[in-house]
């Protein structure tokens, strides 16, 4: 379903077990009975844009609240402004909170943000005050809504398209890194941080980053995200 409609998805709890919905036409519907072999289909109720704004809540993480637009920040809270309509990350998912409460304690400097999406954490380092803030990620969308969220939330990050398999790492203060464990490992040999906040797996899973030790961990609905330093 997230290559089919990488700009989102609902679940829903069914009868019998769960749900998985798109709002797409029918070319969409098509490649739903290719990939799955059925489906079924339904026209959209016209209050189809208020249901899909319910799922899109603000969180809280420390000093930082991120929601979407249409909600009221907290007053004296630093604001992260995600539009759910054009990002891949609102900032509601338990590895990014995470990320963001290791970040928050962190020794402020220059920071990496590898596989950015849509630069939740990039632009939610930039308003705790890291400077510069980097960000890099394999796909052009996503490079594309970081550099459209920073400017809407008022901040500097310099982003970019590479390759973590080909392209070289930036040297920063700090690394982050809200990835899939394999990835992580993956990015280990080419990190030229001292210290690197990595989420994106869940708390059975350990990576042991190369010339790295885990200093910190943090977890929360089964996921983990850690702080590592160098060696």
């Amino acid at each position: 379903m997230l290559e089919l409609f990488p700009e989102g998805f609902e679940e829903i709890d069914g009868h019998g077990g769960l749900e998985l919905a798109a709002y797409t036409n029918a070319a969409g519907e098509e490649r739903i009975w290719q990939a799955f072999g059925g489906a079924a289909g339904s026209d959209v109720r016209d209050d189809w844009q208020d249901r899909w704004r319910q799922f899109h809540k603000p969180v809280r993480v420390g000093s930082l609240w991120i929601g979407p637009p249409w909600e009221t920040p907290d007053e004296g809270a630093l604001t992260v402004v995600i539009d759910p309509g054009r990002a891949f990350g609102t900032g509601g998912h338990p590895t990014t909170q995470l990320c963001l409460e290791l970040l928050e304690s962190e020794e402020r400097g220059s920071v990496l943000d590898v596989g950015c999406g849509s630069g939740v954490l990039s632009i939610a380092a930039a308003k705790l005050g890291f400077s510069p803030v980097r960000a890099f990620d394999f796909d052009p969308q996503a490079v594309e809504a970081t550099e459209r969220n920073a400017a809407d939330n008022g901040v500097s990050v310099d982003v970019r398209q590479a390759d973590l398999r080909e392209d070289d790492v930036e040297v920063t203060d700090l690394a982050l890194a809200n990835i899939a464990a394999e990835a992580v490992l993956a990015l280990a040999p080419k990190l030229r941080a001292p210290r690197a906040i990595t989420s994106g797996y869940l708390v059975s899973d350990e990576p042991e980053l190369a010339g790295y030790r885990r200093e910190r961990r943090v977890g929360a609905d089964g996921w983990a995200a850690d702080v590592h330093v160098r060696r």
